[in-house]
């Protein structure tokens, strides 16, 4: 017999409803899923999602402040990547969820 999942704490629940608010916003999220397998300047995200620099660059800052990216200066530069496989798996359900409730076969099943 398993024992039962261990229930979370007010305190876990309450952490997690932020980041998952914090996900909700689709320049955020667009952000995470770019993130995923590269490192990028706030340039190339503003560019790549073609928005104001100064709006990714907010974006940003909320989601570093949550512990969802990560910074690292090189040269006169900022570069920015996921910190761990926690936010990448959580972007990623999240999107191939999304691709079950849009699609009769999600593009993720057919690659």
């Amino acid at each position: 017999m398993t024992a039962a999942p261990r229930r979370p704490s007010t305190e876990e629940v309450t952490a997690a409803a932020a980041v998952l608010k914090l996900l909700a916003d689709p320049t955020r999220l667009a952000v995470l899923a770019m993130l995923e397998r590269e490192e990028l300047s706030v340039g190339t995200i503003a560019e790549r999602l073609d928005r104001p620099l100064p709006a990714v660059s907010q974006h940003l800052a909320k989601l570093r402040a949550h512990g969802l990216v990560v910074a690292r200066r090189d040269g006169s530069s900022v570069r920015y990547s996921q910190p761990d496989a926690h936010v990448a798996r959580l972007v990623t359900n999240a999107l191939h969820h999304a691709e079950h409730l849009l699609h009769e076969t999600p593009p993720h099943h057919a690659a």
